[in-house]
């Protein structure tokens, strides 16, 4: 078991009389994708800031690699790399003249400029083009060369794919799998819900400063107990009106039917939905959604108060 590259314990930050986080836990581990959530205002930025060691904790305590990122470790700060939400570069220079400067900082050898722009897909349009010129997903794809430098360790991302268009997204994921594989931590702090699914280990969900919920898809819809919705469509031009199971089914087609089951009647509601085969086309289950949990939680938060 791997010390985790990242901890948060009993974290707060206070700006003046704003409490922007308040007594927030939680552990990043080697090789791991986690999807930070939550409204404008949650604090996820804050967050991110902390662990970049850019503002110092109110209270509470930040490691990053074993260390106070805030302390000016150098060697900390190399092995992180940071996407923000706006990105902002000289606009004179090129984007290959711009690379090369932030690796100069990092202390990264330049020579790995020309690799970096083929990987993030700017080497052959726009390397040597004033970024001035660049598309809002152009200025994104090069935060994300920016952030890359150093073969980072640990990479914090603020509403990474804002400006990319659908290919683009898919490209910049691929990228993501390609740095979890090879051991990094990622931290997707993003509005963007539905194309977190399948893409993040684990989803930690903050409101008004405080974690809310923390866990894997599965385990957020254990504790959030919400129903799956179960479709089936009925074999031999089959009527609904005749479906067997009762009044729990409502119609919803020609010879479609559905319902929702708790997790733990889904397994014997399905045994008996397919123990006649023939009577059945398909059937279609539809798991509760990281949209559904995000406000099954924010609204458990907001009952509780």
């Amino acid at each position: 078991m791997t010390a985790p590259t990242a901890t948060i314990s009993g974290v707060a930050k206070r700006y003046g009389i704003v409490q922007a986080v308040k007594d927030v836990t939680f552990e990043l581990n080697e090789g791991e994708t986690v999807a930070l959530v939550g409204h404008n205002g949650a604090g996820k930025t804050t967050l991110i800031k902390l662990m970049l060691g850019l503002i110092r904790p109110s209270a509470g305590n930040v490691l990053v690699l074993g260390e106070d990122p805030a302390k000016g470790d150098f060697e900390v700060r190399r092995r992180l790399g940071y996407l923000p939400e706006s990105v902002s570069f000289h606009m004179a220079l090129t984007g290959r003249e711009t690379l090369a400067f932030y690796a100069r900082l990092k202390r990264v050898e330049v020579s790995v400029v020309p690799e970096l722009l083929e990987r993030v897909g700017l080497a052959a349009v726009a390397a040597d083009r004033p970024v001035r010129t660049y598309s809002k997903g152009m200025r994104q794809r090069l935060g994300l060369a920016q952030a890359l430098l150093g073969q980072p360790r640990v990479l914090l991302l603020d509403e990474p794919t804002s400006g990319l268009d659908p290919a683009l997204r898919r490209r910049f994921y691929d990228i993501l799998g390609e740095l979890r594989s090879a051991g990094t931590t990622i931290l997707l702090s993003s509005h963007a819900l539905t194309e977190l699914e399948g893409r993040a280990n684990r989803v930690v969900i903050v409101n008004e400063g405080v974690k809310v919920a923390d866990g894997s898809l599965e385990t957020l819809r254990t504790l959030a107990h919400l129903p799956t919705r179960v479709s089936v469509k009925l074999a031999g031009g089959g009527s609904p009106v005749d479906w067997k199971f009762g009044s729990g089914w409502r119609k919803t087609g020609v010879d479609t039917v559905e319902t929702e089951v708790t997790v733990e009647d889904k397994v014997a509601l399905l045994r008996e939905v397919t123990a006649n085969p023939a009577e059945v086309a398909g059937v279609h289950l539809v798991e509760p959604t990281l949209d559904d949990l995000y406000a099954h939680f924010l609204g458990g938060r907001k009952a509780a108060e």
